[in-house]
């Protein structure tokens, strides 16, 4: 994800309390601090560039989210985003 250099653009934020899966936040978040970013910066990013058809991420990040993948053992993929659903806690 390119950080621009244009001038900011002020908004209100607003806390959540958002549920995501346990691997996919440990690679969001790993994504995050690769690029020096929060969280909550990342996941707008992302959203900004889904809602215009865009890809979010150039070639060399997805290469370190393939290896973030493995690291924490992320074998989900896009095929299963319509069909997680809540298990108890071990």
């Amino acid at each position: 994800m390119k950080r621009s250099k244009r001038a900011p653009i002020a908004v209100e934020r607003v806390q959540t309390g958002v549920r995501l899966e346990k691997r996919i936040l440990r690679v969001l978040k790993a994504i995050a601090e690769l690029h020096d970013m929060t969280l909550g910066d990342l996941l707008e990013g992302i959203v900004l560039h889904a809602f215009e058809g865009k890809a979010p991420f150039g070639r060399s990040t997805l290469k370190r989210i393939e290896e973030l993948r493995r690291v924490y053992d992320l074998d989900l993929d896009a095929s299963a985003s319509h069909r997680l659903s809540e298990r108890s806690p071990e």
